[in-house]
């Protein structure tokens, strides 16, 4: 069967074809498309859209609607069956750089929760679930999901969030801050396919960070940057190179695959960024490279990245946006 036989089968894809329909080069792409995933949006979830100032914010921005589209359209044909508890992190056909910064295109998380049923991750951790599963048609598969998808905001815009991303753990604005002082805000932002280690809060309040001079801020900073794209499911024990140019050492362990870096716990795996992906952890100090002689001065319970991914898969998050990068959903 056709897509647009299937998606005209279930009544409640209506508002999703009557959107696309206004995005004549897309309909074309969906309609030659192969082994692809599409994720729409019920009828109750489009209309929550429209009916937002995100949603008029998008329809008036020139690009943005087909953006959005474009990142509910997973490359690679994905089962409901097929996806486990470890998560994965296909690429979509957004790839247009005024919405994105990764090669191949911005990415989506699917993963199973412990108690069944399957969870799209996207933007700021925003969680989808899937309502319907697996209608086939001619190019792939179609689940119908709850909630709109969130374009990643750049770090910045993620910064400018009244937010809390999962069990207390709330934007790391400290961090931000200090990438303020340091003047670094153009390379955290546009340096393409990074892996922010950003800490807590707590971690970065407890640390000498304020008495550092601007010189020495930079060059910390930078060592919580690698530049490669480092999903939780890709890390294993191994040294990664940072933009300081020191390397930081991962270690997975146990039989939850607990991930430390260096001797900082990740408490918050995956938030997908526009330029790539930022992991929480629990400390600030045992960053600082081995040339710089500093130690860790602060503590936190071991979380591993599975058990946080598990976690997530059950929970709901709240979030508050405030800049158009962090509103653009479906």
């Amino acid at each position: 069967q056709s897509l647009t036989s299937v998606l005209g089968a279930h009544s409640q894809l209506s508002s999703l074809v009557t959107l696309v329909n206004t995005q004549a080069p897309l309909v074309s792409t969906l309609n030659n498309a192969k082994n692809v995933t599409l994720l729409a949006p019920s009828n109750d979830a489009v209309m929550k859209f429209l009916n937002s100032s995100a949603g008029t914010q998008a329809v008036a921005t020139p690009g943005a609607l087909t953006a959005l589209l474009q990142y509910h359209v997973v490359n690679g044909a994905f089962k409901s069956n097929a996806i486990t508890l470890t998560p994965v992190f296909p690429s979509t056909l957004l790839t247009n750089s005024s919405f994105t910064n990764v090669t191949g295109g911005q990415v989506v998380e699917f993963a199973a929760g412990q108690g069944g049923g399957v969870t799209i991750f996207s933007g700021l951790r925003t969680p989808s679930f899937i309502t319907t599963a697996d209608l086939t048609f001619d190019g792939g598969v179609i689940h119908i999901i709850d909630t709109v998808l969130m374009i990643p905001p750049t770090v910045s815009v993620m910064a400018s969030t009244n937010l809390t991303i999962v069990n207390s753990f709330t934007n790391p604005t400290a961090f931000a801050s200090a990438i303020t002082s340091a003047g670094l805000w153009p390379t955290i932002d546009t340096t393409p396919n990074i892996t922010i280690f950003a800490p807590t809060n707590d971690a970065l309040s407890a640390s000498s960070v304020k008495n550092l001079t601007s010189s020495q801020l930079e060059s910390v900073l930078k060592y919580h940057v690698v530049p490669a794209v480092e999903y939780s499911s890709r890390l294993s024990t191994m040294n990664l190179p940072t933009l300081e140019g020191d390397d930081v050492n991962i270690t997975v362990s146990g039989t939850l695959n607990s991930v430390m870096v260096n001797q900082a716990n990740v408490v918050v795996a995956n938030v997908i960024i526009a330029n790539g992906v930022l992991h929480i952890i629990d400390r600030y100090r045992s960053f600082l490279p081995a040339k710089s002689n500093s130690s860790s001065n602060s503590s936190g319970a071991k979380t591993s990245a599975s058990t946080v991914n598990a976690s997530l898969n059950m929970k709901s998050s709240s979030f508050a946006a405030l800049a158009f990068w962090a509103s653009l959903t479906l």
